[in-house]
């Protein structure tokens, strides 16, 4: 069930990709919705609210009504399940790239995307992102279908910040190292200059890819500046749900979109 929900949320990025020319870049479990399996619960319940409205208050500051959240519509009906299926929804950081003048390929963005566990490698490294940081991100969120648990699990710091350095070390470990074209591109782009800057919660200011992220990680012949950060796990470690063969053909699956 979950490859098949991984390949309809795949047709969902593709139409969002091919035909309305947006990357999401804030895909993550909650923003993926599941239809009901009978287009009837949502007509029952908005008729009962004529005799059991939900419970609502104003906003006092907008003046809106806010309506408590629902989410018991009854017990499931096993006959309709196969009319449930994956939505992506909430594309309010949703980015519109342009077109680079190149052919018909699209400039690429280089401005912070992405919840921390699910970043792309090219949006820490300052290399530029377009479609595909959708793809790493919906290949990450993988394991939270299957495993009901994070990939990458050294992303924060014991505050809670973002740890790029130690993000990227357990990508290195899982995947293996970024290609050398990736760095090239990201020791030519971080440092391209963000107009306007990006201010943080606490105030500090970031020109560039490289202040935002604490680069560079890589020194100039590909070699990453913080091995010792670099756990010993491997991809195939993170599956213990799955049967050997199970694990084999998800990953080989799986790896087209993480690399």
């Amino acid at each position: 069930m979950a490859k098949g929900y991984i390949l309809i949320l795949l047709a969902g990025l593709d139409f969002l990709h091919s035909e309305c020319k947006i990357v999401h870049t804030d895909l993550k479990l909650d923003k993926v919705l599941i239809t009901p399996e009978n287009k009837t619960i949502l007509s029952k319940f908005v008729r009962e609210q004529a005799t059991q409205s939900m419970q609502y208050k104003p906003d006092l500051i907008t003046g809106r009504v806010v309506y408590r959240c629902h989410n018991n519509f009854g017990p499931l009906d096993p006959s309709g399940l196969g009319n449930m299926y994956p939505q992506i929804t909430d594309l309010g950081a949703a980015t519109s790239l342009g077109n680079s003048g190149h052919d018909d390929s699209v400039e690429l963005g280089t401005r912070p995307i992405q919840p921390d566990y699910y970043r792309a490698p090219e949006v820490v490294l300052g290399c530029g992102w377009s479609f595909t940081a959708d793809i790493w991100n919906l290949g990450v969120m993988a394991w939270n279908m299957i495993e009901g648990t994070e990939l990458f699990t050294q992303v924060q710091d014991a505050e809670g910040n973002y740890d790029s350095k130690a993000h990227l070390a357990e990508m290195i470990a899982l995947l293996g190292p970024p290609p050398k074209k990736l760095l090239v591109m990201s020791s030519s782009m971080s440092r391209i200059e963000w107009s306007p800057a990006i201010t943080d919660e606490r105030g500090k200011i970031f020109k560039n890819n490289r202040e935002y992220f604490g680069g560079p990680f890589f020194d100039d012949e590909g070699k990453f500046l913080h091995d010792d950060l670099i756990p010993t796990r491997t991809l195939e470690d993170t599956l213990p749900s799955l049967e050997k063969h199970e694990k084999e053909a998800f990953l080989s699956f799986i790896r087209n979109m993480l690399t």
